[in-house]
Parts: structure tokens; sequence; C-alpha cells
């Protein structure tokens, strides 16, 4: 039996918030990407505490600092964005949010130049050099260890609602996939993404990580992509759910939706009460559902198998997370999810920008970066 991994868990004050955001560099001429990160690092800074290299070299992503509430980590994401945009103008640049680019060929991408990249490419090969996608990583500070799985459990019950409402992948390769948030779906195909793993206890996470290095699976706890996964270097649980999204105030409102989720279930544990979960084939069908249907998306709600349209489940968590978001300080910001249960969410613009269009994809990408620039929905 191979030995089982030490994991330690960071020390961390519970519900701190934090963001990460990777957004796409496009020629302003012809919306399609540019390779351009590098130069991107030497203007703003290698070191930049904010803004870091991601694997593909279209890419940047902003990220937060460590902060009480989710207005206060926008904040940080927006000061960094304008760096970035700042240093891509004169290269007649643009920044793109969504989870794909509607019509960009994941074959001419270029890799950034780091060995764990080059690593990850020469391991995977056809499906790693497809990940041409990005999220948005919300991270909640768990104040016990002993919480951080039971959470990650719970957090699966809605799963589904995150995914549907961020769902903004819904072209590719400058095709209509049919599916909300074909992000989703790609991810899932390296080894260690996708679903975690319904752990009971910590010890069963450490011999799972045990094994993984064992048997030259992994390197790192890091490379360890699921969807919900503890990240012990910052003592949180740290959410990949979301496709990127469009705009701040709708990043800010699927985060606020995310922090006050983890601030529930941990207030239950608090209170000695049992946590919701749902069987794994459930779960699973659910992230299907919703990456299919997105708003439209029929999910199942608990382990008896019940079921509500994904809009109508939301609402109901909307009314029963309103003391909590007083309580984090983002009630506004939790409000704006309403706005996306009425005007829809961006797969749903995306395909409406593309009809009005006929089919031009190019026209997409303009409202994406007017998006980006606006910071809210158009």
């Amino acid at each position: 039996m191979s030995a089982r991994a030490s994991i330690p868990f960071a020390r961390s004050e519970r519900s701190t918030v934090g963001l990460e955001w990777e957004v796409a560099l496009v020629d302003a001429d012809s919306g399609d990407l540019r390779q351009a990160a590098d130069t991107i690092f030497e203007r703003v800074g290698h070191e930049h505490p904010n803004i870091t290299q991601e694997l593909l070299r279209n890419t940047v992503e902003v990220s937060s600092n460590k902060c009480r509430t989710v207005a206060e980590a926008g904040r940080d994401l927006q000061r960094a964005l304008d760096e970035v945009a700042a240093a891509a103008e004169p290269l007649r640049i643009e920044l793109m949010g969504g989870g794909t680019h509607p019509f960009a060929n994941w074959a001419t991408q270029k890799v950034s130049d780091k060995q764990r990249y080059a690593t990850l490419i020469d391991r995977t090969q056809w499906w790693g050099r497809q990940m041409l996608i990005y999220g948005v990583h919300v991270h909640v500070g768990i104040e016990d260890r002993a919480k951080v799985l039971p959470i990650a459990r719970a957090m699966l019950t809605v799963f589904a609602h995150i995914q549907s409402l961020s769902a903004s992948s819904p072209f590719w390769n400058g095709r209509d996939t049919g599916y909300a948030s074909n992000r989703a779906l790609l991810f899932q195909q390296l080894p260690t993404a996708g679903l975690p793993y319904q752990f009971e206890d910590w010890a069963q996470l450490e011999a799972y990580v045990g094994d993984m290095l064992h048997t030259g699976v992994i390197d790192q706890f890091d490379e360890v992509r699921w969807d919900i996964r503890p990240a012990p270097r910052f003592g949180t649980l740290e959410m990949r759910i979301a496709d990127g999204a469009t705009n701040l105030l709708e990043l800010t409102a699927i985060s606020a939706l995310t922090h006050c989720f983890v601030e529930h279930f941990s207030t239950l544990l608090d209170r000695g009460e049992a946590l919701p979960t749902m069987p794994p084939w459930f779960v699973q069908e659910n992230k299907w559902r919703s990456a299919r249907y997105g708003m439209d998306a029929i999910v199942i709600t608990d382990a008896a198998g019940d079921e509500e349209l994904v809009t109508d489940s939301v609402a109901g968590w909307l009314t029963e997370l309103a003391p909590v978001a007083e309580r984090l300080g983002c009630a506004d910001e939790l409000e704006q999810v309403r706005v996306i249960l009425r005007r829809g969410a961006s797969y749903q613009r995306q395909r409406a920008v593309a009809r009005r269009n006929a089919g031009e994809l190019d026209a997409v990408v303009g409202t994406l970066v007017a998006e980006m620039k606006a910071g809210r929905p158009l």
C-alpha cells in the first residue's frame, strides 16, 4: 500500500474571499486571439501579485487579494484589469471574457513558457491542446479543516445553479455546440479534472493524494484540478465551477451567491445540523444538464431525486440566503443574480447576437469586448 500524503491545511479566517478571473487577449481589428501575454507581462511586470500567467499565451489571469467582501475583491479585479488594458491598448489588443472564444482555432494557440505547462501538454496531448477555455475561481476561507469536505459535498448539491447562471461558452471553433457551457465538458477531459470524489474525512483525501503521487499521476496537490477542491496552501475551499465571466457585475453576482452558499453550509455545521448531499450519479447528471440546457435545465435538488427548474430553485435560494448576504456584506451583489434570472445568462445573449448578425461570430466577440469595458451585461 502506498504512503498517505500529509496535507496540512493553512489557518484561515472564516468566509474571507478571493477571486480569480481568466480573460482572453483579442485583436482589436480581427477579434481573433492574440498570443501576447509575454508582452503584457513585460509591461505590467512578471512579479505582479494580481496578474499572472496561464496555460496559453492568449490568456492572463487577474486575481484579488484576500478580502472581507466580494465587492472589495471586485475592486481588486477592476484595478488589475485596468492595468492589463492599459498595457494592451498600444498593441491594439482588447480584453474579452467568457468561457470560450467563439471562433478561435484551438490548434493554433501557443502554450506559455513554463515547464509545468509543457509537461501537462506532453502528457495530455490532443485533449490538453484543446484547453482553450476560461473560468472564474472563488476561494472562501474555512476556519476549521474538519468543515472543508462536508461543505464541499454540500456545494455539489448547488453545483448546477452556479454553472447555469455563469454559462458563457455556447460556441466552439466557430460553431454553436448546442451547449450552454461547452467549457464544463471540455475541462473534465483532463486527468484529475471534473467533479471531486465525495470523501468523508481528511484521511481519505490524504490517501487519495498519496496514491496519485505514488503512481505518478500528479507531482503536487495543485495538479488535482477538481471543480470544487480544498486549497490547503490558502486555507480555503476553491470553487472552479463558473465559466469565465463576460463582465464584472455578473462575476461579483455569481461569486456572492457562491460565497453565501459556503457560509450558509458552515453555519448549519455550527448548529450541529447534517449538510445536504446527493449521490454522485445525481451530481454528474446535474452537471451535464446545466452544461447542456443552462437556464432551462431541470435539476435534481436532493438525494430523494426531486426536480425543479434551475431558475426557480435559484430564486428560492436567494430568499433563504438574504440574511447570509447581509452578514457577509454582499446583499447588493447577490441581488444582481435576480437580474440574471430576468434577463438571461451570457450564453443566451451571445446566441441572440449571432442570430441578429446572420451567424457572424465577429459580432459576438465585439459584444463580449464591449461588456468587459462596460463592466455589466449589454
